[in-house]
């Protein structure tokens, strides 16, 4: 007979949550957040309304925990790896193995994230905290920017804050491309890969460009 242990309330309360926010998120990604109720999400999780109000006072609060959630994973996992590499290229071999792990799941993460988007946008209360957890992952990106510039003898050719941003955002218009291309590496489409590849490209052009001095950066700046 295997005896389980008993949870304590603390311990009680805080798997209550974590399943309240799964099925939130496996219903933002089918439904969006408008079309998704307090009582169907209860219901996915094998809770009552009650218990959904018992952890949060109301489907806001848990689109930001939600949101808080997926940014500690995503920085916690790319800094490990960050930890990990020796090298700039074992680094990129991290990451290239990260992506592929993930990319059975890219569609339906692009469609929660871009609910939650929306729903920020039509609740202007929350875009504070939507651009301070974009604001998080600009700065861990800009982190390992610095870092990997570094392990090459070089400074940032531009403020670490521009570099990140850049990088942000061919991620977020890859992802995208990625989808729409189902993902495969066939010429003219964006495999799980092609991120990867991307900004080991950029990095690389970076370092040659702060070898060659702030002169050269002006020049190519003013053509």
């Amino acid at each position: 007979m295997v005896t389980r242990k008993r949870l304590t309330r603390e311990e009680s309360r805080r798997r209550t949550r974590e399943e309240l926010v799964a099925a939130a998120a496996g219903l933002f990604a089918e439904r969006g957040v408008g079309g998704t109720s307090v009582e169907q999400i209860a219901e996915r999780a094998g809770y009552s309304r009650g218990a959904f109000y018992g952890n949060f006072g109301d489907k806001n609060e848990l689109v930001l925990e939600l949101l808080r959630q997926r940014t500690v994973q995503e920085l916690h996992e790319v800094r490990e790896m960050a930890r990990e590499a020796g090298s700039f290229e074992e680094m990129l071999q991290l990451l290239h193995e990260w992506n592929r792990a993930r990319a059975r799941h890219q569609p339906q993460w692009l469609s929660l994230r871009l609910e939650l988007f929306l729903h920020a946008l039509r609740n202007p209360e929350l875009r504070p905290l939507l651009a301070e957890r974009e604001r998080l992952v600009r700065e861990a990106i800009g982190e390992s920017v610095v870092r990997e510039l570094a392990r090459r003898g070089v400074a940032p050719p531009a403020d670490p804050r521009l570099l990140a941003l850049i990088v942000h955002c061919l991620e977020d218009g890859l992802l995208i491309q990625q989808i729409l291309g189902q993902g495969t590496d066939e010429a003219g489409t964006v495999g799980d890969r092609t991120a990867v590849d991307m900004v080991a490209l950029l990095m690389r052009s970076w370092a040659s460009l702060a070898a060659a001095g702030p002169d050269a950066g002006e020049t190519g700046a003013g053509r």
